[in-house]
């Protein structure tokens, strides 16, 4: 399929909405019942699957297999988990917070540089998907390409606020090693 280099409708960013303080989300956002999350109602435990990596890096045959187990359920009930103790420092968590939301904090003007297009979905956005009139998500992002290295587009990594390369890249690394470890369990 040949994707349109240009969005092939107006893109309206969910804070320029969310800035008017109008108190009605309008319809684009609102998913129709049948594709919205619902609960299993069977289960007691509605809480996000947390997964501790601890015991899959450190631990016996048998802590192992326990964790990796427990990933596989989170995957197939949820679709997602929550990690603890992934050798992820604090400090970078935090640093990488900070760094996005003064990005995120930024005059419109200058997050616009970043725009991404139908092509590639790397820098920022407001939706996934090209298919007009499509229910969209209630968020902006920002999506950044690290591996594989023909993938990643350097335009597109804002220069602005600073450091913000460095802790993504930095970070990178860190998130890389937690991939391959969570790959080994599920594979």
């Amino acid at each position: 399929m040949d994707l349109p280099s240009s969005w092939l409708e107006p893109i309206v960013r969910v804070q320029t909405l969310s800035d008017t303080g109008s108190p009605v989300i309008p319809d684009r956002y609102i998913k129709p019942l049948f594709q919205r999350p619902s609960f299993n109602t069977q289960s007691n435990n509605q809480n996000i699957p947390i997964i501790d990596l601890y015991e899959l890096k450190n631990g016996c045959a048998t802590a192992q297999k326990a964790v990796m187990d427990q990933i596989s359920i989170a995957c197939r009930e949820w679709g997602f988990f929550q990690v603890v103790n992934h050798g992820i420092s604090d400090e970078l968590v935090d640093g990488a917070r900070e760094v996005w939301k003064e990005f995120f904090h930024q005059p419109m003007e200058m997050k616009q540089d970043y725009a991404n297009t139908p092509k590639t979905y790397e820098g920022y956005g407001s939706r996934l998907g090209i298919q007009k009139g499509a229910i969209l998500d209630w968020s902006d992002y920002f999506f950044l390409h690290y591996l594989p290295s023909k993938l990643k587009n350097h335009n597109k990594w804002p220069s602005q606020p600073p450091f913000l390369r460095y802790l993504f890249l930095f970070s990178s690394r860190d998130k890389i090693n937690i991939y391959y470890i969570i790959k080994m369990a599920i594979s």
